[in-house]
């Protein structure tokens, strides 16, 4: 079995490379996840469960990305095995047609999680998200879920359940959406 520890820093590096040249930056990381405060983290359908302690290992594990308003963070048809918890900045999200016809999504804000899909199932991204206002993210990788399961087990499982809510989620607003 690979090391989790070596998955992760390998895949962090290489996600580097990627964010450097699309002109956005991973600096340090979301060390102190907890101290955005109780209410933060209510509104953060993914840390909900989550104790103060937990977050902070997790956001330990988790390298932080900083953009600018109008930068793209993530860009509909690449491939990935991240996905972005927003921290503070909004998103606008937008779908492109095969007419080439922009249409938008949503716009999602501080606690929201984009790009979910892409880092569980390595497909191409279905959506553009670019940054409305500055945004600084947590950059949740594949590598680094494998790690939390193997290291800190309960973390792991909760993250695990809270994504699969997620998706759940998403999928029933969009089933809603095709009935009407």
């Amino acid at each position: 079995m690979a090391d989790p520890i070596a998955l992760a820093e390998n895949a962090i590096e290489s996600m580097r490379q990627v964010f450097e040249r699309a002109g956005l930056q991973l600096e340090g990381t979301c060390s102190g996840l907890s101290q955005y405060g109780l209410q933060w983290r209510q509104t953060a359908a993914l840390l909900e469960d989550l104790t103060a302690e937990e977050a902070d290992t997790l956001g330990a594990l988790m390298p932080m990305l900083r953009a600018r308003a109008g930068q793209n963070l993530i860009t509909e048809g690449d491939v990935g095995d991240w996905m972005l918890l927003l921290l503070a900045g909004t998103v606008d999200v937008t779908k492109t047609s095969d007419a080439g016809e922009v249409s938008r999504l949503a716009v999602v804000k501080q606690g929201a999680a984009v790009g979910e899909m892409s880092m569980l199932d390595s497909a191409p991204r279905y959506a553009t998200c670019k940054a409305i206002e500055d945004v600084q993210a947590g950059v949740l990788t594949r590598a680094t879920i494998a790690r939390l399961i193997q290291e800190h087990p309960a973390i792991g499982a909760k993250l695990l359940v809270k994504l699969t809510q997620l998706l759940a989620q998403r999928l029933r607003n969009t089933s809603n959406q095709l009935v009407r």
